[in-house]
């Protein structure tokens, strides 16, 4: 039985290497690109967000000042928050594209993802400070006044983060950018909370409850302590090295599925750094295979995965065939590709 399996494992991987596939050289090239055109991508959406809150915050301030309103205050004290971390993701995307160098032979990625992780313990000191200024509100209460004028500003803000959140949030995807993911987070928060500035004021206005925006100001609070955790979490998996997404787990296996002469794969390891997978992954090739046969095969599914993951790097380890470890009672993993 033996015999007919390694039979059945020859005729199977003794295909020609097809020399059309992905060279290592070409996707290294294409890789570069790819990233090079992923930094300027980022840098631009990060001056964007930088010039935007800057100038956002300045006519918050301004208007909390004329008007004397609490949310008001509140969400410009979150809008100098955001200038903060607009700045931290402009230099953190700068510092997290440095090539790889002798000291940091993985990159510079995480820097990105610790921005993230500082931004998330901002916005829970921010909250801290909401929820203070709101009590005192309440516990002083005294009225708003030019009203119009802090409706007018809230309205111009709103309609700015919204515009400048999306355009920063669809680099953030594109790129894979944990600090511009964060940073675009922040601008749509920032969206949201100059909606309900706009309703506490509108409240405020037609019902005369001169209380209404320090609740709102607290509701508020809660609901950006929340995105704020979540963000932390996130931040958090990426810097202890957590594997990639299910469903990029499920493309890595595909791609290792698709090609020919392989007879299985094992130890498949996977982790984030910046914007970059990192992949490690050990493939068994016929016994009888020359070094040579087995590095053109190392090169091809490096080649494969870097390719459908990009930017990513893959490291590939040979395995020749063991018929005892092929065993099924021995199989640690469900990457068998032959008979």
């Amino acid at each position: 039985m033996e015999r007919v399996r390694i039979s059945n494992i020859r005729a199977r991987t003794e295909e020609p290497v097809e020399e059309t596939r992905f060279t290592f050289c070409t996707v290294m090239a294409e890789t570069n690109l790819a990233n090079r055109t992923a930094d300027r991508m980022k840098r631009r959406a990060s001056m964007l967000s930088l010039v935007t809150n800057v100038s956002l915050t300045f006519i918050k301030v301004l208007a909390a000042v004329i008007t004397g309103s609490v949310s008001l205050m509140s969400e410009s004290i979150h809008s100098g928050g955001d200038v903060i971390a607009s700045l931290v993701a402009f230099y953190s995307v700068r510092a997290a594209a440095v090539p790889p160098d002798e000291e940091h032979p993985y990159g510079h990625g995480k820097i990105e993802s610790l921005t993230s992780f500082g931004e998330s313990i901002l916005l829970l000191m921010m909250v801290g400070f909401i929820f203070k200024e709101a009590i005192d509100r309440l516990a002083h209460a005294s009225p708003i006044r030019s009203l119009g004028l802090g409706l007018w500003i809230m309205c111009l803000s709103a309609a700015a983060s919204l515009s400048v959140g999306a355009v920063i949030r669809h680099v953030a995807l594109r790129t894979g950018s944990p600090a511009l993911k964060a940073n675009g987070r922040h601008v749509m928060i920032d969206f949201w909370t100059s909606t309900g500035v706009v309703t506490a004021l509108l409240v405020t206005q037609f019902t005369g409850w001169q209380t209404a925006d320090a609740w709102f100001a607290m509701a508020l609070g809660l609901w950006i302590a929340g995105s704020s955790i979540a963000m932390a979490r996130e931040s958090v998996e990426q810097l202890i090295d957590r594997r990639v997404s299910d469903d990029d787990i499920e493309r890595i296996r595909d791609v290792l599925g698709g090609i020919s002469g392989m007879i299985s794969f094992h130890r498949l390891r996977t982790r984030h750094s910046g914007n970059v997978h990192y992949i490690e992954v050990h493939i068994v090739v016929p016994n009888d295979w020359t070094v040579v046969q087995g590095h053109e095969m190392a090169d091809r599914v490096e080649g494969a995965l870097e390719a459908a993951l990009a930017p990513a790097q893959a490291v590939v380890h040979i395995d020749p065939y063991d018929a005892e470890k092929a065993h099924p009672s021995r199989r640690q993993d469900d990457g068998i590709l032959g008979p």
